[in-house]
């Protein structure tokens, strides 16, 4: 079938938007018709060149969609059954997955910009165009892997849902997955962004007593005030880490990195208590590197943690979060700053690089 998409065929280029052919899904696929894509830096970096990736290439891995056809052997979906888009499909079967940690899955041979078979399911003109982390949801329709598309309730909206299978459930499941944070702790989340917003959301979710959100922007730290920050620090203004171990008589519990630098790695080192824990959810540049103090790691017993997609297990979490968000219990309307067409997607990223949105969404329908 003929279908529009997104396209990024140069680093530091626009996206470009085209007519592509796609292939029916094969066995234990499944094709899905996309209704709304987040707006993700996580794509930007590969958009800037900072994450190698092969082009031409389909970005796009936070979406929710309609399904519409299945290959063979496909059981766990069905034609009509709304979706979210897990970019994180496993195998299901490898150590990872048995434990209980399917975002480490590591039983899948080929790498993640094609499908399992290590083929693409995406042509132009008979050149291969690969799929972002077997998603490549910046587009009319996507075939992805059957556990890359999870069902939830059908009266969740989709272009909330979308919000779910990114952005939400990395900066929730940081909090209540990865960093098991106790209730009455302190907490700080540096970078409030759309994953940043979700880490302050998730910290209320989990009980936390004070939660301290770190920006540079002021319209970040409103929003983060609105997801539940019960204070707020301008980075710009001064010492950042001197002014949350002030304000805590000592550090907080677990700090949360939510950029993806390694300045702010080492200020989230700096702000979090001996005994605490700091949890790195931004996703850095691939040869960035950060320092920490070797024998303060012994001395103080700080724990040093990262955090994956929120430590998912897509298929229990997904749901979950599409029931707190229709029970009245978790943000999604109020992250969404702007929505775009797909033909208006570069001017969304634009948007998002220049800081100001929580969160863009594109819509199809």
């Amino acid at each position: 079938m003929e279908m529009t998409a997104a396209v990024l065929y140069e680093p530091n280029e626009p996206l470009v938007i085209e007519t592509l052919e796609l292939d029916d899904p094969k066995d234990g696929e499944v094709l899905v018709r996309i209704v709304a894509a987040g707006v993700c830096y996580s794509d930007y970096h590969v958009m800037k060149g900072e994450w190698t990736m092969p082009l031409p290439m389909v970005l796009g891995h936070e979406g929710a969609g309609v399904v519409e056809k299945v290959g063979a052997g496909v059981t766990r979906v069905k034609p009509g059954d709304h979706v979210i888009l897990n970019f994180r499909p496993n195998c299901g079967h490898c150590h990872y997955c048995v434990v209980g940690r399917p975002v480490l899955c590591d039983g899948i041979e080929t790498p993640r910009f094609f499908m399992y078979d290590g083929t693409v399911r995406l042509h132009r003109n008979g050149q291969d165009v690969h799929h972002m982390t077997r998603t490549a949801c910046f587009a009319e329709y996507a075939v992805v892997p059957e556990a890359g598309a999870v069902p939830v309730r059908s009266d969740m909206p989709l272009d909330r849902a979308c919000l779910v299978g990114c952005s939400v459930m990395t900066g929730v499941g940081a909090v209540t997955n990865t960093a098991r944070v106790a209730p009455g702790s302190n907490v700080v989340v540096i970078g409030c962004g759309g994953v940043g917003l979700n880490a302050v959301q998730g910290a209320v979710l989990a009980g936390a007593d004070r939660i301290i959100a770190v920006d540079l922007l002021d319209n970040k730290l409103e929003y983060a005030r609105e997801f539940g920050a019960t204070d707020v620090v301008n980075a710009g203004n001064g010492d950042a880490v001197a002014r949350v171990v002030e304000m805590t008589g000592g550090g907080v519990d677990y700090a949360f990195e939510v950029i993806g630098n390694p300045r702010t790695i080492e200020q989230a080192y700096g702000m979090c208590r001996p005994g605490g824990t700091v949890v790195v959810v931004g996703m850095a540049p691939e040869t960035d590197t950060f320092e920490v103090n070797a024998l303060s790691l012994p001395r103080t017993e700080r724990a040093l943690l990262g955090s994956w997609y929120g430590s998912a297990r897509p298929w229990v979490d997904l749901p979950k979060l599409a029931d707190l968000y229709m029970n009245g219990r978790l943000k999604i309307d109020e992250m969404i700053s702007r929505t775009y067409r797909l033909e208006e997607i570069n001017t969304a990223y634009d948007a998002l690089a220049a800081g100001e949105v929580a969160r863009s969404v594109i819509v199809f329908d």
